[in-house]
């Protein structure tokens, strides 16, 4: 009686499946995956062949999913993610080296109060690179990025650090003045988050005094509003410990909201699973 049991395609034929229809050519899949453009077409042929069915339709310029090959997908990647995490966890013992890329802020507002519990997650070498301003690509490679945003980034990995809350801060002296904190001077930082006329706006405040002191980076900025240069509106979780020690004061119950925020995000060549649930506690 003849064997007709079904027979599992290789599995470098299902990679190439999985990268070409993630990257969205096959193209970029032969990149990632160091193959030429021609073997992952190849492997993808030779598949459709073992199947039975066609899984990409081929344009002039790009691979769209057919319908079977859009059912099959999350199958395929249910099952490449488990044979990953247990291979992780039988035989991996994580990198000994950790890189990781952040703006000069979270570096020293986030990261240094927290490098003993991250130098354990590494358990060996932990490099941190300060961010290029202007810098927000976020490439998937063996770097992990704490970037500002959405969070819509391709990566397989990716927690926000928090939910971004501004208001004003000043320090203690400045509170010394006169008269309401509205007429104080004021400290601008350029950047993504909420600035002082967004602020007037919302709360309904002065649209001056116009800042005086406008810096590049948050950090230079806080170091101006603690010396007593100006009120600065400031994220508050940043900031937490300076409101804790009064270093600085807040001066509204007001509070802005702000849909973006800080992202932890890292592709499986950056870092395994395993060490990455715990890269996300020491980050907490």
């Amino acid at each position: 009686m003849p064997d007709r049991q079904f027979k599992i395609p290789p599995l470098e034929w299902i990679r190439a499946f999985e990268a070409a229809a993630r990257c969205g050519s096959f193209t970029a899949a032969a990149a990632e995956t160091g193959l030429t453009q021609s073997a992952i077409s190849q492997r993808i042929g030779q598949l459709e062949k073992r199947l039975g069915t066609t899984l990409f339709y081929r344009r002039a310029r790009s691979i769209e999913l057919t319908i079977e090959g859009e059912a099959w997908l999350p199958h395929v990647r249910t099952a490449l993610n488990s044979l990953r995490d247990s291979s992780e966890a039988l035989f991996g013992a994580g990198s000994r080296q950790l890189t990781l890329s952040a703006s000069q802020s979270i570096i020293g507002l986030w990261l240094l109060p927290r490098l003993r519990r991250l130098q354990g997650v590494a358990a060996g070498q932990l490099t941190i690179q300060s961010m290029v301003l202007g810098a927000h690509e976020a490439a998937l490679d063996d770097v992990i990025r704490i970037r500002y945003g959405a969070g819509d980034w391709p990566h397989d990995h990716k927690m926000q650090l928090f939910t971004e809350q501004v208001a004003p801060l000043a320090a203690p002296k400045l509170i010394e003045r006169r008269g309401p904190w509205t007429d104080w001077p004021r400290i601008a930082c350029s950047g993504p988050r909420p600035g002082w006329s967004t602020w007037a706006s919302r709360f309904g405040i002065p649209t001056t005094p116009v800042p005086q002191l406008r810096f590049d980076t948050f950090l230079s900025a806080l170091d101006a509003a603690r010396s007593g240069m100006g009120v600065l509106l400031g994220s508050l979780p940043l900031c937490s410990e300076d409101i804790k020690a009064r270093r600085l004061v807040r001066l509204s119950d007001d509070v802005l909201a702000h849909s973006d925020s800080y992202w932890v995000i890292a592709g499986s060549d950056a870092i395994a699973r395993a060490q990455w649930y715990e890269l996300a506690k020491a980050l907490a």
